[in-house]
């Protein structure tokens, strides 16, 4: 088969397992291109969308016999953005994975596949991503294995809702205890978007690493 895979963000986590699902499906003899833009897409059997922080368009799923996003939520619960990190922030510790097909809604299309994965609490953000990715790799290469044999459903329920989190969500609170904020600091990115504090108009850097 004809697959690309879309990740618009360049700098993405998710680009290790992007390359890891290229090289576990190029075995299979598939054709597989990994693109950074919807514009460089090609008309081929399927296109996952991993990572991507732009909604897919018309144009982009017409080329595509499917069109494929995973997303870390239970399905209509927890559409739009950042909704992994937002379930650790609210002390989750079983993530369900759902792997469907694109449409040009937020999050709305049937479900082909969900999978889950287990957190204990501990975890910082690179163990956690690294749970996240081997479930996108898993469903990934199950939809192609069974392409054409899963029995795609539609989501059930109300919907909810995340919002885009920025560098400032990272922002730690000086009144309140290590404790108390420690969700928030496994899911920072000590590089990217580390954890910081402000103390007399200062601003200070705070970053976490296990010391394993």
């Amino acid at each position: 088969m004809n697959i690309y895979i879309l990740v618009d963000n360049p700098e993405s986590w998710i680009l290790e397992w992007t390359r890891r699902i290229k090289q576990s499906l190029s075995k299979d003899n598939h054709d597989v291109s990994v693109v950074h833009h919807q514009s460089e897409i090609e008309f081929c059997d399927i296109a996952f969308y991993l990572g991507c922080t732009n909604m897919v368009n018309r144009q982009a799923l017409n080329k595509s016999k499917s069109s494929i996003v995973v997303h870390p939520s239970d399905l209509p619960k927890g559409r739009g953005f950042s909704p992994l990190a937002w379930q650790v922030l609210e002390g989750k510790y079983e993530i369900t994975v759902c792997l469907f097909e694109a449409t040009e809604g937020c999050d709305e299309g049937d479900i082909y596949l969900k999978s889950s994965f287990a957190l204990s609490g501990l975890e910082l953000n690179d163990e956690i991503k690294q749970k996240q990715g081997r479930a996108i790799l898993d469903l990934c290469l199950e939809y192609v294995n069974e392409y054409g044999h899963i029995k795609a459903e539609g989501q059930l329920g109300d919907p909810t809702y995340y919002d885009r989190r920025s560098k400032d969500s990272s922002e730690l609170d000086l009144h309140k205890t290590i404790a108390e904020q420690f969700n928030l600091l496994r899911i920072v990115d000590n590089e990217r978007y580390p954890a910081f504090f402000y103390f007399k108009n200062k601003k200070y850097i705070l970053k976490i690493y296990d010391d394993d």
